[in-house]
């Protein structure tokens, strides 16, 4: 990671080190977190007017519109990050009650993740990415794997 690029990142996210996370991706404004937490890298997912959001979702910066939306791509509930074979995992972060962003587990059992239009990374935990601009996980969500 480029020196700057890296201080931004430790700045806002200060549990990542060199050995818990590597860039995968160049910078993008088209998909955010949300998007890429459900496997999609072509659409920027919040719930403003200018994105798009699930129809009958309520648009809202609450953690039951982010549950109800997740659910729309097929995700419920689940109460363990643990790496489960047959299972895609997803962790959504809030600061307070406000949703700020989400991960997607991989299956090799680390996590990946969006940084708003910045790059993506992979993290070795959910807590490399808590603790800072993006809180702490708050929910964790599952569905049957395809791939």
């Amino acid at each position: 990671m480029p020196a700057a690029l890296h201080d931004i990142a430790h700045h806002v996210l200060p549990n990542l080190t060199a050995d818990n996370y590597k860039i995968t991706s160049a910078a993008s404004w088209t998909y955010n977190c949300i998007a890429w937490a459900l496997g999609l890298g072509d659409i920027w997912w919040w719930p403003t007017p200018s994105r798009y959001w699930p129809p009958d979702v309520p648009r809202e910066e609450t953690l039951d519109a982010f549950l109800a939306a997740c659910a729309t791509c097929g995700f419920s509930p689940c109460t363990s990050s643990a790496l489960e074979s047959g299972l895609a995992k997803i962790a959504l972060y809030a600061l307070g009650a406000v949703p700020t962003h989400a991960a997607r587990q991989l299956p090799n059992g680390w996590w990946t993740s969006k940084l708003g239009p910045n790059v993506d990374i992979e993290h070795a935990d959910l807590e490399a990415v808590a603790d800072g601009a993006y809180g702490n996980p708050v929910a964790l969500l599952c569905k049957a794997r395809t791939d």
